[in-house]
């Protein structure tokens, strides 16, 4: 927006003298030099660091679906069903199986401890002896395989109710009721709002300086700034724009008012510059003019258009139109109400 500068003379009708001793109904603040963090704005693109499609992990039709798109779950809700006859029949017959197998290997526990004992004693011959060793053995590795198998079907028959692997909402649904599926069939897709990362572009000349500060912020709609939790640099360049993708990982908060999918504008942080400021408040704006309210070291007030830059911490950058140590009014309503006053007594007199 281009800024219109008032003329001189207009500057005169604005000057007023007063005492020295002047006491003003606002406080008043210095124009000084601040040693600030250099920053260059770039944008990024948010993304959810959780966001994922669950797949079947068994085959079967689906039976039923409790959720939809945009629904909000918790972290192991109970999404869809499998049918399970098929898993149940598998693990009837794992169990009977590892029920026989028990009894194998009890039998042949039993026989190894009768001819251990004779074997002892010199009534049986070693080679005896070993083949009820061997028996036992093959007993006992029946027993693990069938307990294994049993294992195995009743994990596959856990498949067959899909629960939600963290809070979010979901964004899509791959199936209806019905619908057969197989291990690997997409079922449902989603996102947690809980953790959020912006990935950013930043250009080579750039990315030294931002590998050694690691500091950055991402400007919210509101003014605010969110400072990143940590950056994570990628360690190669995009062959096509030459530049490196950076994932600024953002604290866990609520109502930051980011979604995935949304431009935001990030700021990195490169290096330490000394820059002019004044408190934010002192600042004051009337259409297309920027000014301040400046008191002189003969506690005149005038009101003073100046060019400003950009915020930091509470204070503004000022580019131009004001100079290091003046005083500035840090209340500009009361500061316009005083100044319109005394115009007044001054043309009265």
């Amino acid at each position: 927006m281009t800024q219109k500068w008032m003329p001189t003379a207009l500057w005169g009708l604005l000057l007023l003298p007063f005492s020295a001793q002047a006491e003003f109904p606002f406080e008043t603040a210095t124009a000084e030099r601040q040693t600030l963090a250099q920053e260059r704005i770039l944008d990024g693109r948010v993304e959810a660091v959780q966001r994922s499609t669950i797949s079947a992990q068994t085959s079967g039709r689906i039976r039923e679906i409790y959720v939809d798109v945009d629904d909000f779950v918790e972290a192991d809700e109970l999404l869809l069903r499998v049918s399970d006859s098929e898993q149940q029949a598998r693990v009837s017959q794992a169990e009977g199986d590892l029920a026989e197998a028990r009894a194998r290997f009890n039998e042949a526990r039993s026989e190894f401890n009768r001819i251990q004992d004779v074997f002892d004693r010199g009534v049986v011959s070693r080679s005896e002896f070993e083949r009820a060793e061997a028996e036992l053995q093959s007993a006992r590795a029946r027993l693990r395989s069938a307990e294994g198998r049993v294992e195995e079907a009743r994990e596959q028959l856990g498949y067959t109710e899909v629960f939600a692997p963290y809070s979010g909402i979901v964004t899509e649904r791959h199936v209806e009721v019905g619908e057969s599926v197989s291990p690997g069939s997409p079922l449902l897709s989603g996102i947690s709002l809980d953790r959020l990362r912006v990935e950013v572009d930043v250009p080579q000349r750039l990315i030294h300086a931002v590998r050694e500060r690691r500091e950055a912020e991402v400007l919210l709609n509101d003014d605010r700034r969110l400072a990143a939790e940590s950056l994570t640099i990628f360690p190669y360049a995009d062959p096509a724009s030459s530049t490196f993708r950076i994932r600024v990982n953002l604290p866990e908060q609520e109502d930051l008012g980011l979604f995935p999918g949304m431009f935001v504008k990030t700021a990195f942080f490169l290096n330490e510059v000394e820059r002019l400021t004044v408190p934010r408040e002192a600042v004051v704006y009337r259409s297309e003019v920027t000014a301040v309210y400046v008191i002189d070291d003969e506690d005149r007030v005038r009101f003073r258009q100046v060019r400003v830059g950009r915020t930091y911490d509470g204070y503004i950058e000022i580019l131009g139109g004001l100079g290091e140590g003046e005083r500035v009014a840090l209340d500009p309503v009361h500061a316009a109400i005083y100044l319109k006053e005394h115009q007044q007594v001054g043309a009265d007199e």
